[in-house]
């Protein structure tokens, strides 16, 4: 599947079959994650791959109780390394870095076939304790990685003359 096709066909899925996931294709979902950009190449992220039944359970529900989530074959945590992000500037990139890292797998994962859903609804301390996160480091997100048991349509989007100017902000579109 092209880049452009799997992100058009990306859908938030909420339910899955108990089906395995290859290895080598998580893996492989993995390593586009660990291949994406980050500022100043700091790479302040980690991630973790959660397959174990009961904790998949204790982080579906440290997500607002979306137990949907643990019907998936893992649930992956993209966690923030604030002190490796800190640039010259001073500025945080680890949260766009993170998400950088976790929308390239999930489009890896819609590539492959896999059904994932972007959640950032979740207790950071709960998921914390849940995956022994280190109290300095930052949940950014989760999501499910698994067989989809359903195939939802596309949500509905604004307008492109909503989202886009021309030269300038609020410039207008064609």
């Amino acid at each position: 599947m092209e880049a452009i096709e799997a992100i058009l066909k990306r859908r938030s899925v909420r339910r899955y079959k108990p089906d395995p996931i290859p290895e080598e294709h998580l893996r492989r979902i993995l390593e586009c994650g660990r291949q994406s950009p980050s500022a100043g190449n700091r790479q302040p992220w980690h991630f973790v791959v959660t397959k174990d039944p009961e904790l998949k359970g204790q982080l579906a529900r440290a997500c607002n109780g979306q137990t949907w989530m643990a019907d998936a074959y893992v649930i992956l945590t993209g966690v923030g390394l604030p002190e490796v992000s800190r640039g010259s500037t001073g500025r945080l990139w680890y949260q766009v870095d993170v998400a950088i890292a976790m929308q390239d797998m999930i489009l890896a994962a819609t590539a492959l076939g896999y059904g994932t859903c972007w959640i950032g609804a979740f207790d950071e301390e709960e998921v914390k304790r849940v995956l022994e996160i280190p109290e300095e480091l930052a949940v950014v997100a989760l999501t499910p990685i698994g067989v989809p048991a359903e195939s939802p349509s596309p949500r509905p989007r604004k307008a492109p003359e909503e989202v886009f100017s021309e030269e300038k902000f609020g410039g207008g579109w064609r």
